[in-house]
């Protein structure tokens, strides 16, 4: 059932507007702003991770690797505003970003599976582009954001109560 529903992927963060729409049956990869595959568009290994920046810096910071432990941020039933708890997470990635303007991130929003699907795509956007917008106030530049809206269909937790709820209400940033 949840293979096909539609995703729709929102860019142009800045502008808050809708400027591309793409939709696939196939959940091998996302689609991201531009409709191309983000496994081609970012060039991912063939497990999917991708390595952006000096993972062995001497900064005392490793960079996406030492961020993939902190790269979630959930949210309340039906809500896209960012909770206090998740501000340092998002600093932490804001400063990475700002020190490293060539290293990118992609922004999945994601929902539980109360609601419409479309509902859900909509509100797993507003989730992602709530993130987006927080980071650009931090000072990372708009190019280095994507955003996904995955709605209900990539859940962290399988289940049909509030503890799997609340875990599948979120939005991850994937370098």
């Amino acid at each position: 059932m949840l293979k096909n529903y539609l995703l729709v992927i929102l860019c142009a963060l800045s502008l808050g507007t809708l400027t591309a729409c793409s939709t696939s049956g196939d959940d091998s990869s996302a689609l991201v702003e531009d409709g191309s595959s983000s496994d081609a568009q970012l060039g991912l290994d063939d497990d999917g991770s991708l390595t952006v920046g000096d993972p062995n810096a001497q900064d005392g910071f490793n960079g996406p690797a030492e961020l993939q432990n902190a790269n979630t941020i959930y949210f309340a039933f039906n809500s896209e505003n960012i909770q206090d708890e998740y501000l340092a997470v998002m600093q932490k990635h804001a400063n990475y970003l700002k020190k490293n303007p060539d290293a990118r991130v992609i922004i999945e929003g994601h929902t539980d599976e109360r609601g419409t699907p479309e509902y859900n795509i909509a509100l797993g956007e507003r989730r992602a582009r709530s993130v987006a917008r927080y980071m650009q106030n931090l000072g990372v530049d708009v190019n280095q954001l994507s955003i996904v809206s995955y709605g209900e269909e990539k859940p962290a937790v399988e289940g049909h109560n509030e503890a799997a709820w609340s875990k599948n209400r979120r939005a991850v940033l994937n370098y």
